[in-house]
């Protein structure tokens, strides 16, 4: 995808604002535990930066606002597919990392005090992130491309180390099945 728009005067609502640390879940769009590894490239043609905020490792970031979450109500996965709100049906993993995707936006104390590095990516660079892990929040920056891959976990080399099994030991249960 090409991102020509310039970030700071993108004008969204606090779900949809990317200048909001987060990590990616894509509501109507069910991954069912495929992790998400995208790539950027910024291709600024005015020699400007794309700054990015990285966050607390998602094992805290998950921690601190699973108490905060709920569960799905019987039925709400098929519903939501049923009624074309999803693509396919929404398992426990998606409607958690949907919630920590919104909750950590909406705490304004989170983004203000989470721990957190800045990052300025010059014109010309790509980074590989794996944005359903990795919290992150772009500032700043025009002219962006972009593509997602969906990865199976266990064609990694430690899905342990992924958030469906961090999620899945942090909930003392599986997030695959209804």
């Amino acid at each position: 995808a090409y991102r020509p728009a310039h970030v700071e005067t993108r004008v969204t609502s606090w779900r949809k604002d990317d200048t909001r640390l987060h990590v990616d879940s894509f509501p109507s769009n069910p991954t069912g535990g495929l992790r998400l590894l995208r790539v950027f490239t910024n291709i600024n043609p005015n020699g400007l930066p794309r700054t990015w905020r990285v966050g607390e490792p998602f094992k805290d970031y998950a921690a601190r606002f699973i108490p905060s979450t709920k569960a799905m109500w019987p039925g709400q996965a098929w519903a939501m597919d049923a009624l074309g709100l999803t693509k396919s049906k929404r398992s426990p993993y998606d409607h958690l990392m949907g919630q920590l995707h919104d909750l950590g936006k909406h705490d304004l104390d989170y983004q203000k005090n989470a721990p957190q590095l800045t990052l300025d990516i010059p014109p010309g660079a790509t980074w590989v992130v794996f944005s359903d892990q990795v919290l992150h929040a772009v500032m700043s920056g025009q002219f962006m491309l972009e593509q997602t891959f969906y990865l199976k976990p266990e064609h990694l080399k430690d899905p342990a180390k992924g958030p469906l099994r961090i999620l899945e030991q942090l909930t003392g249960r599986s997030l695959l099945t209804q």
